[in-house]
């Protein structure tokens, strides 16, 4: 069955001084604040499309990550993914690193990094986000 996951966005004013807010519709787990100075510049306690995605992707990752673990019969012990969404004013996303480490009882390294370059490619996100480049750095803790 598909879902659909709703947000919302009220902006008011110019690009440079004006601010929105964002809001999660679909969970209501909140309302946050956003701006372009937030977006190119320093965050000082407001969002960006660039950390929303870097939510989304590290998330997606992850579940991607121990869906294909699953299938190979393994369980981690922990996945933690951080995603860095790099922005440049002008030319727009320019890239997303991944960072992976995860404690994965009974997977050798080989498997570990084929299964990880796996899900990069397979997550729903990453699919979505083909035109930029996304890199993946992949480390199984013992």
């Amino acid at each position: 069955m598909a879902t659909t996951r709703t947000a919302h966005t009220v902006w008011q004013g110019d690009l440079p001084k004006g601010s929105g807010q964002v809001t999660l519709d679909s969970s209501g787990l909140g309302t946050y604040d956003v701006t372009w100075k937030a977006r190119a510049e320093q965050s000082e306690g407001k969002t960006s499309p660039e950390e929303l995605i870097a939510a989304a992707h590290s998330a997606c990752f992850s579940m991607a990550f121990s869906n294909a673990l699953g299938q190979e019969g393994k369980t981690p012990d922990e996945v933690h993914t951080t995603a860095d969404v790099t922005f440049q004013p002008g030319e727009g996303i320019t890239g997303i690193h991944l960072t992976l480490s995860a404690k994965v009882p009974g997977l050798d390294e080989s498997d570990f990094q084929r299964i990880a370059e796996d899900a990069k490619t397979g997550c729903p996100v990453s699919q979505a986000l083909t035109g930029t480049t996304i890199t993946l750095e992949a480390t199984l803790q013992s």
